[in-house]
């Protein structure tokens, strides 16, 4: 289980390495992703609270990258946070998400990014449930679910 602790060491000390890299160019991302994907994801931006499909989303499955279909989070962990954002509280895997010391907007927070491909997904914060106290604060435009059957 990843804690905060986890967290800042790896926003400070490096990220784990992924299963696999996916890297294309400004403009092949333009042509694959919806102009709001691409702002989110390729320009790290941030949808507006309770906008967001994925927000209300109770389906079972797992949440993938939007950009390169990387498995990033179950819908097991996935709570309310009443935030208006989906909320998550681990990673499907250690080495699925990438973390930076985001220091923009006058704040010190950490961001998250696909590690596969570097998409912006959002930003993790300490203020999550138990046992992990992780909430995983992310656009539903830099994902999609992938229900099960």
């Amino acid at each position: 289980m990843i804690t905060w602790k986890d967290v800042i060491h790896f926003s400070v000390s490096g990220n784990p390495k992924p299963d696999t890299r996916v890297e294309k160019t400004e403009k092949e991302w333009n042509e694959i992703l919806t102009p709001e994907q691409f702002r989110i994801t390729r320009k790290k931006g941030t949808e507006a609270a309770h906008s967001g499909a994925l927000c209300s989303a109770h389906d079972a499955g797992k949440y993938e990258c939007i950009c390169c279909s990387t498995p990033l989070f179950d819908s097991t962990i996935k709570f309310e946070s009443g935030t208006g954002w989906p909320s998550f509280t681990q990673p499907i895997k250690e080495n699925a998400i990438k973390y930076f010391k985001d220091s923009s907007f006058g704040m010190i927070r950490v961001e998250v990014l696909c590690n596969t491909c570097d998409a912006h997904l959002g930003h993790v914060f300490p203020d999550g449930p138990e046992p992990s106290g992780l909430r995983y604060c992310i656009n539903s435009e830099s994902m999609k679910i992938k229900t099960e059957e």
